[in-house]
């Protein structure tokens, strides 16, 4: 089962993946979680190229080097552990890629970005995506006065149309689910929990 986490920094999806972790565990429950970009040490390598802090990197090879990372990660870590029937979860996963770049950069059409997106996943699709849809003013206070990389110092124009990507995506496919990221942690938790056995079931 693969499970991938997703919206605008700030959304709490850290949050909600060790709420997740703890969940698994106290239950007995194997899985794996890695983060995008990174997970494998070419995909960690790609990382630290993607989100130093430069404003040099043109929009196009951004989104060929997190597609990069992507097919790394999968093609090394997630596919092996899929096809034994494993948990997997990702913080973020080429909804990032479509929402972030294809919205808030508008580096590539969108048709483009999602063939992309399907060569860089090999063809590998979410069980459930959890959208933790929060408003861009209210992630960004969340933020405040921690260190943000490249990405993340990207403006308000910028989230808000990383936003309406998400909230776009999120209308038109159905393994996503909508969680509202304003409530407490613990609220949310629970309805992520109670999802994933509806689910299962």
């Amino acid at each position: 089962m693969l499970i991938t986490f997703e919206g605008i920094d700030g959304c709490g999806k850290s949050t909600q993946i060790e709420k997740l972790k703890k969940y698994f565990d106290n239950k007995g429950i194997g899985y794996s979680v890695f983060r995008e970009p990174g997970g494998t040490e070419i995909s960690e390598r790609i990382r630290s190229l993607l989100l130093h802090d430069t404003d040099e990197m043109d929009s196009v090879t951004e989104i060929l080097l997190f597609s990069a990372a992507r097919s790394q990660l999968i093609r090394e870590k997630v596919i092996p552990l899929l096809e034994k029937n494993e948990i997997v979860i990702l913080d973020r996963f080429y909804d990032s890629t479509t929402a972030y770049q294809g919205f808030g950069r508008n580096s590539s059409s969108l048709n483009d970005i999602y063939t992309l997106n399907k060569l860089a996943s090999h063809g590998t699709v979410p069980d459930l995506t959890f959208y933790l849809k929060i408003d861009p003013k209210t992630a960004d206070q969340r933020t405040k006065g921690n260190k943000k990389d490249r990405l993340e110092s990207a403006g308000d124009d910028f989230f808000k149309k990383v936003a309406t990507g998400y909230d776009m995506l999120a209308s038109t496919d159905k393994r996503f689910r909508v969680i509202d990221a304003g409530r407490l942690p613990d609220e949310i938790h629970r309805e992520i929990v109670d999802i994933i056995g509806a689910y299962q079931q």
